[in-house]
Formats: C-alpha cells, sequence, structure tokens
C-alpha cells in the first residue's frame, strides 16, 4: 500500500507541475494567434483523448513523465496556405520568445500562489538559539554563545531555524567573511560580529550547516517515545504501539531516544527485552533488530519505529501572521530568493563547491512527495512550490531540448537578425539531449546509492 500511494502522490505532483508548465506555453501560444496541435501530459500512446472546437487534441499519455504542446510549424511537414499566419515558425522572434519563456515563468507564477497560500495560513518555525559552541570553531571565532539569538546572517533576518539554514545554504562554497547578528534573551540590543570563511563545505555530500559553524542550536531533548511504527516491522511485530516510551530495555534505562537508537544499532538479531510505558501501565515486549548493512558497510540493527517530536517551549516558537497584500508579498520574495538560490547553487556544482551528489532524481523525489503528503496539507504545497522553482529554472538553463536552449537561439535570432543555421541548431539540440540524458542518468545513479 506505501508503493502505491507513494507512486499516485508522484504521478498527482508530477501531473501538476508539468500541466501548469505546459499551460503557460499553451496560453501564450493561443494569444499570440498560434495554432495548438496537441496539448499532452504524458508520452506515448493516449490513455484519454478529446478535441475541442479549435481543433488541438488534448491527451493524457501513457508514460507519466512529462508532457508537451506541439504548434503548427514545429518540425517538419507541409503548413496549409491558409494557416500560416497562425504558424510557430512564422512568428515574430518576440512572440516566440514569449510562448517559450511562458512554460518556465508558469511555474515560478505556482509557487508564487503557493507560498501566499501558505502564508496566508499562517506560518511558524523554532527561534535559533544557540545551544552549543566547539572550541575554535568559526562560530567560536565570531564570538557567539549559549543562550544568544540568531537574529541575523550577512544582514539578512532569520527568524527561525529554516530562514537562518537558507541563509546558510547560500553560503556554501564560499569564501570570506560571515558577518552575524545576535542579541542576548529579554533584550533587544543587537551584538554583530564576523568570521571568516574558507571554501565552507565546498563538496561535502551531505553538508552539516550548523555543524559546519560549530554551534548547535537549542532543542527540547527527544524522550525514547515511539511516533510511528513501519508495518511488518520487527516493532510491529513485537506490538509496539505509538505512544509507547520505552523505560528500559535489558533491565538498562532509556532516559532518551539516543540512547535507544544506540543500544539498537549494536544488536542486530539480537533479542531485547523491552518495558513499555503505555498510558498508565508498564507492559513488557521482547523485539529481535532486524540486520541492516549502511552504505559505509556497517551492520547495525533496526526495529522499524520513528521518535515522536518532543513539545517546544511557547516561547521558542514563532509565530507569524499576515494579510492578503503582506502575504503575496512574501510569496514573491520567496519565490525569488529560491531562483537565485538554485541558478547560484548550479554554478557552484559546475565549479565543484558543490558535490553533485546532491543531485536528486525521480527516486528522491517520489520519497519527498510521499513523505510531505503523510506530513500534511502544508507540507505538500511546500514542497510542490520548491519542485515548481526547480523545474522553472531548470528549463531555463541554456542547453538546446530545454527551453532555455530555445530562447538561446531566439536571442541570437534577435540580436544577428537572422535565424540560427540549422545545422548549428541541430548539433546543439544533440548535444543538450546528450547532456540532458547524462545528467538524469546521474541523478538516478545518485537516488539508487541513497537507497
Amino acid at each position: 500500500m506505501d508503493l502505491l500511494y507513494t507512486i499516485a502522490i508522484t504521478l498527482v505532483t508530477l501531473g501538476i507541475l508539468v500541466a501548469i508548465h505546459e499551460f503557460g506555453h499553451f496560453w501564450v501560444a493561443r494569444r499570440c494567434g498560434v495554432h495548438v496541435l496537441r496539448f499532452s501530459i504524458g508520452f506515448g500512446k493516449p490513455i484519454i483523448s478529446w478535441q475541442d472546437k479549435q481543433g488541438t487534441q488534448y491527451s493524457i499519455g501513457a508514460i507519466f513523465l512529462g508532457g508537451y504542446v506541439r504548434m503548427l510549424g514545429e518540425g517538419d511537414g507541409d503548413i496549409p496556405a491558409d494557416k500560416l499566419d497562425q504558424a510557430f515558425n512564422r512568428k515574430p522572434v518576440l512572440q516566440r520568445i514569449a510562448i517559450v519563456s511562458a512554460g518556465p515563468l508558469a511555474n515560478l507564477l505556482l509557487a508564487v500562489v503557493a507560498y501566499w497560500g501558505l502564508y496566508m495560513a499562517g506560518e511558524s518555525g523554532y527561534v535559533p538559539i544557540v545551544d552549543k559552541v566547539e572550541q575554535g570553531s568559526i562560530a567560536d571565532v565570531a564570538g557567539l554563545e549559549p543562550g544568544q539569538e540568531i537574529v541575523a546572517v550577512d544582514g539578512v533576518p532569520t527568524p527561525t531555524w529554516q530562514a537562518l539554514s537558507f541563509r546558510l545554504l547560500d553560503r556554501i562554497g564560499d569564501s570570506g567573511s560571515i558577518r552575524f547578528a545576535v542579541r542576548y534573551p529579554d533584550t533587544d540590543t543587537e551584538f554583530e560580529s564576523e568570521a571568516v570563511l574558507t571554501q565552507w563545505l565546498a563538496g561535502a555530500e551531505q553538508p552539516d550547516l550548523f555543524g559546519g559553524l560549530g554551534l548547535t542550536l537549542y532543542s527540547p531533548d527527544y524522550l525514547p517515545v515511539v511516533g510511528e511504527v513501519l508495518p511488518d516491522s520487527p516493532a510491529a511485530r513485537a506490538g509496539l504501539q505509538p505512544g509507547d516510551r520505552v523505560v528500559s530495555a535489558d533491565g538498562v534505562a532509556m532516559p532518551l531516544w539516543d540512547d535507544w537508537v544506540k543500544y539498537v544499532k549494536a544488536r542486530p538479531e539480537q533479542p531485547i527485552r523491552l518495558e513499555l510505558a503505555r498510558g498508565e501501565e508498564r507492559v513488557a515486549a521482547l523485539v529481535v533488530p532486524e540486520r541492516l548493512v549502511t552504505p559505509e558497510g556497517e551492520t547495525i540493527g533496526r526495529v522499524g519505529v520513528a521518535v515522536a517530536p518532543p513539545e517546544w517551549p511557547p516561547g521558542m516558537v514563532r509565530q507569524f501572521q499576515r494579510g492578503p497584500v503582506e502575504a503575496f508579498t512574501a510569496g514573491v520574495e520567496r519565490t525569488w530568493e529560491l531562483t537565485a538560490f538554485t541558478f547560484s547553487s548550479i554554478g557552484k556544482m559546475i565549479q565543484g563547491l558543490i558535490s553533485p551528489k546532491n543531485l536528486s532524481g525521480p527516486i528522491t523525489i517520489a520519497k519527498v512527495a510521499s513523505a510531505s503528503a503523510k506530513s500534511g496539507l502544508e507540507s505538500f504545497v511546500g514542497f510542490l512550490a520548491l519542485l515548481s522553482v526547480s523545474l522553472g529554472v531548470l528549463n531555463l538553463l541554456p542547453i538546446p531540448v530545454l527551453d532555455g536552449g530555445h530562447l538561446l537561439f531566439y536571442t541570437l535570432e534577435l540580436l544577428a537578425g537572422r535565424p540560427v543555421p540549422e545545422k548549428i541548431q541541430a548539433l546543439g539540440y544533440q548535444l543538450g539531449l546528450f547532456m540532458v540524458l547524462g545528467i538524469m542518468v546521474f541523478a538516478l545513479y545518485n537516488d539508487f546509492a541513497r537507497l
């Protein structure tokens, strides 16, 4: 059932993103007087197909991994004399640029609308309070101390963990100064300090943003309370239930979740006698961790439970409420920040400052889509917005076969006053196809490596 759920959510996610993208092309093409022959979500043999009064064929293809809008005047084939004025290739270059750019822009607009809705519904986040500072670290050099709230990085406010993480993500691979603004509890006085970065976390496969600075942010202790039990797992067979608190394992007290995790990892296929607190009762259970070999070759035990998130002190959770105009402005700003960050990250990856192993493919997208949907509508909409920005930006890259490649050729045509020679375009499309397929294969390899 989990697999079917993941597949269904993935198809819905891709369907929304592709439909919006292709509708952008379709809508502007119609406004420019271009005859659209086919609007398809998916490739291959159509599962569903119908035609409107203007002769446009709509279809949903069997291979649900993309889509396309086919217009009159694209590719080979004779154009009827009475429809020459409706052909895409006969339109002025500025109109062709508008039609091609409309797809990525539609994805960015979807992100704006999604964030607008999220901000209208209200936003919350954890306050970034420093808990520990490692001696000699970047945070230590900057003079950060336990108890301080990090209110800004490089002059940009960081009211929440998420905002702080985003600012630090933008500095991966950078060299130069990083500026912090902090304040102590119950005071409005801010103090500024800085430290120097040298290709910070460059090439890290799984960059630890806070650890890379040498600091730990405050969070309440995770108690050994079960939040979720995976179906057909050792925990499920042992009778563990959500809400159970692990009191002891083989008579050894388990005060924190980390203690419980370490105990299980060290005992693959070894029976563990548990004492559980279930409401007011004490329950005994016997669980046998399954054997798991990590990608690093380490053999560990796993029982198949997830921790219940702890409750945060009220003062450590920051709430934001915005009106329609303010929420829309925040949505535009968020989309712009993510767009700039994505372009910057691609540039750093080309320079080798960000590990290409961070590139994700369809398997990772499916897993995250499923997890975000299970977390609730807000989480899913946020992921949809993030993925929509990524799709829009990637399609704007100047690689032939992508929208950005077409925009490159049309821009050269606009500047030179004549189209790019067909031989050069054909060669460009071949190279572009090779690049895109290579990236897709590499992303898929990363997905399997993560599995």
